[in-house]
């Protein structure tokens, strides 16, 4: 079996470019300065995969408890690609505190570098007025709740960065990495009450 991969969590509300700044990430962390391929895990990819039953034949509570379930497989999916082996690239909206908390628990003893995906009000909402699968405004009422954590290993900002450059602001922190703790490191050691310096 092949040593643990390295997974890069992108982390952002809705509509903040984190499935584009993905696509370009497996095109940057390609070549000879990276051991393997990426792959590109997407938790929207996971909501995608249920049967089409309409959430109006389900109680609120059913609707909560298919989305909890959701969510805790691709936590468990995204580790499990990991400690096969693999190199993964995964987007997330870490918008309800357990979210967090159990991908500290499934991923612990994995390389996990966490990336702020930032933009502004203003260009989600246009974003989401593009789509048109989205109620206007969702993306904006995430934003606190998504960062409230408030650590990571890097961030950015696509409001007016292109997903490309984002991309490559992530692939150069990879390729200097500074020792020390991770930002799972120290959300860990803060959930558990222990100090853990930056």
């Amino acid at each position: 079996m092949s040593p643990p991969g390295q997974i890069v969590l992108l982390n952002g509300a809705s509509s903040a470019g984190k499935t584009s700044l993905a696509g370009q990430l497996l095109t940057v962390l390609d070549g000879p300065r990276f051991r393997r391929p990426y792959f590109h895990l997407s938790v929207d990819a996971f909501g995608a995969m249920r049967a089409a039953r309409p959430t109006t034949q389900l109680s609120p509570a059913e609707v909560t408890d298919v989305l909890t379930r959701t969510r805790a497989g691709f936590h468990r999916a995204v580790a499990g690609m990991a400690r096969a082996g693999n190199d993964v690239v995964a987007d997330h909206v870490l918008s309800e505190p357990w979210r967090l908390r159990d991908c500290l628990e499934v991923m612990a003893g994995l390389d996990v570098v966490l990336v702020g995906v930032h933009c502004s009000a203003e260009e989600l909402a246009r974003r989401e007025r593009v789509r048109g699968d989205r109620r206007i405004g969702q993306a904006a009422a995430q934003v606190e709740r998504v960062h409230a954590h408030g650590v990571y290993d890097v961030e950015c900002d696509t409001t007016t960065t292109t997903p490309y450059d984002c991309a490559v602001r992530i692939r150069d922190f990879l390729l200097a990495r500074p020792p020390g703790p991770t930002a799972f490191d120290r959300l860990r050691a803060a959930a558990a009450g222990r100090p853990y310096g930056r």
